[in-house]
């Protein structure tokens, strides 16, 4: 810990592996499938670089730490490659269905058979004691 060369690693490891968190965070709230997409690249490039910085300090870490470390790094870039090109194709938006919340009169016929029993459950009183 006294050495400045573990001081530093500790600095980028926490920076870079912060970064990830952080920006999977930051992108999964946004709107937007493109904007989605630009913070898990964001991501993604932080995940590259705590896999660098893992292998570069593999021979203070040891080998047993730096290798469960970089399984899991590579399993978060692998679920990030999958991520990005499924919401950069898209936008993710709302239903423009509106939500019912009035009688019965005023929502659309069922026409599935999910629907129906649907419909058929919400005329069943939930308590017995009413």
């Amino acid at each position: 810990m006294r050495d400045r060369r573990t001081i530093s690693l500790s600095d980028q490891l926490c920076r870079a592996l912060g970064s990830i968190g952080a920006n999977l965070a930051e992108g999964y709230s946004r709107g937007t499938g493109k904007d989605r997409a630009r913070f898990y690249e964001y991501s993604l490039g932080s995940a590259r670089e705590s896999r660098d910085w893992y292998y570069k300090g593999r021979h203070i870490l040891g080998e047993t730490v730096v290798q469960h470390r970089l399984q899991l790094l590579t399993e978060v870039v692998r679920l990030l490659l999958t991520m990005v090109p499924q919401q950069r194709g898209r936008i993710l938006r709302e239903d423009s269905i509106p939500y019912h919340t009035g009688p019965d009169s005023t929502q659309p016929n069922a026409t599935t058979p999910g629907e129906k029993l649907n419909d058929l459950l919400r005329d069943i009183p939930l308590s017995t004691n009413q």
